[in-house]
């Protein structure tokens, strides 16, 4: 009963990405990587108490640095796409040039958050 002539479809090679599409995969796979790291944070908090000098020999290794600014930059995009996706439930930018600027500005915006907690958190430690 199946027609061969039928064209499947979305082909991968036919199909094009928008910057829409990237960026609602990254912001689940980001708030599913941000659920985890929440649940293990406060559970090391709890299991160590008051013992901060596991965290401070932790934040000054390159492992360390390389996950607090991962967290940075995760935790900054998850909120930036949230407050587009905000904008989108009110009904404000649908349009595609508006949807790509929007884009391109979580983004980058992403990244300046990112470096400004870094340069706040080193000022403070």
């Amino acid at each position: 009963m199946s027609n061969k002539n039928n064209p499947l479809s979305p082909h991968l090679q036919v199909y094009k990405w928008h910057i829409s599409s990237l960026l609602s995969i990254s912001h689940r796979i980001v708030g599913i990587i941000n659920f985890i790291f929440i649940i293990l944070i406060s559970s090391i908090l709890i299991f160590l108490g008051t013992d901060i000098q596991i965290f401070q020999v932790f934040s000054k290794s390159l492992i360390g640095k390389f996950l607090i600014i991962s967290l940075c930059w995760s935790f900054s995009f998850q909120i930036l796409n949230e407050i587009r996706h905000l904008a989108w439930d009110m009904g404000y930018g649908f349009d595609l040039k508006i949807s790509r600027i929007t884009g391109i500005l979580t983004i980058i915006g992403s990244f300046v958050l990112t470096i400004l907690f870094y340069l706040i958190g080193i000022n403070l430690f």
